[in-house]
């Protein structure tokens, strides 16, 4: 059974669509016939989202065979799902369901191609993606990073302590591990993550105790020589996680120069991948009943 929250997600998004009726098929009278519904790529595909399209189908009124599962590469010409049921459900499912595979796949897609680029050039590396997603779409975005292959940066402000300098900013003269202590007497059981902006920053925060140095905006040979200087003088040498513009061109120099792990927001605003929709009249005996 479906989380109650997952569910209601859905509910949402169908009540959005279909406020009230469908008004076409309610007024050309084809409501009750019988109809078979296949989702197919059109684009190749890192797939995301199926699960929730199926079960959308599935709440409005159809009997849907899931032929693959998220996190899957489709080639072009994949069934994605069928679904049969009546007019009426067919059609107020429809472009629910196919807009949540095209957009979530686009960036599970998106996502894939980074993590497969860094890991060409350094297999242990992670690709975390951040909570930049558009508001409202949390769930979804998360899965799709991880049909993709990647972790979750941050859920929210509630899970990790990530330092910034907006933060220091209301701390002025305080001494930066002086600023780690107080951070790990609140939170002792998190590790403490801190925003560099320069080399000397976060040479500083590894001094200063820090467990991870998000470098932001750093160009490789800069991540590169960080990560020599913390080798030769640190006696605990932070995770390094490269943030700041980070994409499929450019994740492999930022594996090769040694970061543990890569922080990205771009699979976010990815293309849609282009899911096709046939939709043909079938006898009512034809419709598959689900047991």
């Amino acid at each position: 059974m479906r989380p109650t929250a997952f569910r209601s997600e859905l509910e949402k998004l169908l009540a959005d669509d279909v406020p009230h009726s469908d008004l076409t098929t309610e007024a050309l009278g084809i409501g009750v016939l019988a109809g078979e519904m296949v989702f197919t790529a059109r684009d190749p595909m890192v797939l995301a989202e199926a699960e929730s399209a199926a079960a959308l189908l599935d709440m409005s009124g159809c009997h849907v065979s899931l032929q693959v599962r998220s996190g899957d590469v489709l080639p072009q010409g994949s069934t994605i799902l069928v679904a049969q049921g009546a007019a009426t459900a067919l059609h107020r499912g429809w472009k629910v369901a196919q807009t949540l595979i095209e957009a979530w796949s686009g960036v599970a897609t998106a996502t894939r191609a980074i993590v497969d680029a860094a890991k060409a050039a350094s297999p242990h590396v992670v690709v975390a993606c951040t909570r930049k997603n558009i508001p409202g779409t949390k769930s979804f975005a998360i899965r799709a990073v991880r049909a993709g292959g990647a972790v979750a940066h941050r859920l929210g402000l509630s899970e990790t302590v990530l330092l910034f300098p907006e933060h220091r900013a209301f701390l002025p003269g305080e001494p930066l591990a002086e600023t780690a202590n107080r951070l790990r007497r609140a939170a002792p059981e998190k590790k403490l993550i801190i925003e560099a902006t320069s080399v000397g920053d976060a040479i500083a925060a590894a001094e200063a105790g820090f467990d991870v140095i998000q470098t932001e905006k750093f160009s490789p040979p800069q991540v590169a020589k960080l990560i020599e200087e913390l080798s030769a003088s640190a006696s605990r040498r932070p995770l390094i996680a490269a943030a700041g513009g980070i994409t499929a061109d450019n994740a492999a120099a930022y594996a090769h120069a040694g970061a543990d792990i890569l922080v990205t927001s771009s699979p976010y605003l990815a293309r849609p991948r282009d899911v096709e929709v046939s939709i043909k009249l079938i006898a009512p005996s034809d419709v598959v009943r689900s047991v």
